[in-house]
């Protein structure tokens, strides 16, 4: 299965207010961690080494 790359939030608006939120009293090194508890999390969740490289590859905006 291919990384989905089309629009699929029910609610992205919401979601980006929820992220945001979440690191408002944070100091910068806090929201680094933050940030990378949230991928580790998420990657875990999808679970393909093969969909998290194209993740990383479609992030950087580097083609397949």
């Amino acid at each position: 299965m291919p990384l989905n790359t089309t629009p699929n939030l029910t609610a992205p608006d919401e979601f980006y207010q929820a992220l945001i939120d979440a690191h408002g009293d944070l100091s910068p090194p806090e929201s680094n961690a933050l940030n990378a508890r949230l991928v580790l999390l998420l990657a875990n969740h999808i679970g393909s080494l093969d969909i998290l490289r194209e993740a990383l590859r479609a992030a950087r905006g580097q083609a397949e």
